[in-house]
């Protein structure tokens, strides 16, 4: 099957006992059994649930991956990947990295004494001269999160393949529309499914893929203690989601890519970050291990917090507001929202200024997106030429 007709079909076959067309949400916490020891083929809704069965079979065959765990929130789907891990290990992670998972990494794992070292993704080499006879884990993201810069997955893949350290890839923002990490090298997947899989802001959610049955045992055993699990409904809701994931995929790129030449040629824009622009310098590393863009752009405004908040509250049809990856354009302010626990000085070597704003561009008409954005930065370069 193709990926647009996989969406629709796999693990969606009509209920055995009623025909029904459309998975049903199966709202329980229990199943009977037949006799002692012989269940019908669920036991306990935290061990597995039919709904989320047809969501993770759903999603490994989208990322083409054997296996598939979700999970209540992608930090969730993070923490469980983590738990292969042992005091006294090390990781090694792309310095461009979501504030949720640098949080995770510091506040919570580094209490037990796994360390991590942060390095810049530019050149795989950086992973290969971090590596101590203690790392167990490379963790990428590419693009990343929220200045957009890719990291050549194969390159990173050899590395960690000689070392024999498993690599774990967060795919939230290409989703496997637009790359499948799996295919290039790496060992493990992550998703926040609460962005473009579901793609309508209305559930919270993450997912693991591998194609390692080892990883995949240890981490549903981890389940199975912590628990952790996406509900019926939400995985319902997911699932509808992701039956349309293609049709918007294209549309949030094909609206982004206008976005990103929009801003590049405003006056009052700095910066414009987006692999999608022929110009940008890692746009041949993006054709070649990614078949589209996304739908994220980002872009520094001249001026700094104050042409920002007054862009922000100039905006009518786009909303401030944290997240991504729903039909629904959002503009979000990364130094004090998505990345506002990492240290000053750490954000300001990686760019994540007080003049940085990252947009989620949905679906809408492109034409209210961008007079929505001109009108917004016009009155904001008002106030910034009345300031100098």
């Amino acid at each position: 099957m193709e990926f647009q007709t996989k969406t629709i079909h796999i693990g969606q076959e009509p209920d055995p006992s009623t025909g029904a067309v459309i998975t049903p949400i199966y709202q329980t916490s229990i199943f009977s059994f037949d006799d002692i020891g012989k269940p019908k083929g669920y036991e306990y809704s935290r061990a597995g649930n039919p709904t989320r069965q047809a969501l993770e079979e759903c999603l490994a065959s989208l990322e083409k991956a054997e296996h598939c765990l979700t999970f209540s929130s992608g930090v969730n789907a993070a923490s469980a990947i983590l738990s292969l891990l042992r005091p006294g290990d090390h990781i090694i992670a792309t310095e461009d990295l979501y504030g949720g998972t640098y949080r995770l990494f510091e506040e919570i794992y580094n209490r037990q004494n796994i360390t991590v070292t942060y390095v810049s993704g530019d050149e795989p080499e950086n992973f290969e001269k971090a590596i101590t006879d203690k790392t167990k884990l490379i963790w990428l993201e590419t693009p990343t999160n929220p200045l957009l810069k890719l990291i050549d997955i194969e390159a990173v893949a050899q590395i960690s393949k000689w070392h024999n350290i498993l690599l774990c890839l967060d795919n939230t923002f290409s989703t496997p529309y637009f790359q499948t990490p799996l295919t290039l090298g790496a060992d493990v997947v992550l998703h926040s499914t609460t962005k473009y899989i579901n793609g309508h802001s209305d559930v919270i959610g993450g997912a693991v893929l591998t194609n390692d049955e080892e990883i995949f045992e240890q981490i549903k055993h981890y389940q199975y203690i912590v628990g952790g699990i996406v509900s019926p409904f939400d995985a319902w809701l997911t699932l509808r989601g992701l039956k349309t994931l293609a049709i918007r995929m294209d549309r949030h790129e094909t609206n982004a890519i206008k976005v990103a030449e929009f801003l590049k040629e405003h006056k009052i824009v700095e910066e414009v970050f987006y692999p999608g622009l022929s110009d940008n310098p890692q746009y041949s590393l993006a054709k070649k291990q990614m078949t589209g863009f996304g739908g994220v752009v980002s872009f520094k405004i001249k001026g700094g917090q104050d042409e920002a908040s007054s862009f922000f509250r100039n905006l009518n049809l786009l909303q401030l507001a944290l997240s991504l990856g729903g039909v629904e354009s959002l503009a979000c302010y990364p130094t004090t929202m998505t990345h506002g626990t990492i240290p000053s000085d750490k954000k300001e070597k990686l760019g994540v200024t007080d003049n940085l704003i990252r947009l989620s561009v949905g679906i809408e008409h492109i034409n209210d997106i961008l007079e929505d954005l001109d009108n917004a930065l016009l009155k904001s370069k008002s106030s910034l030429s009345f300031k100098h």
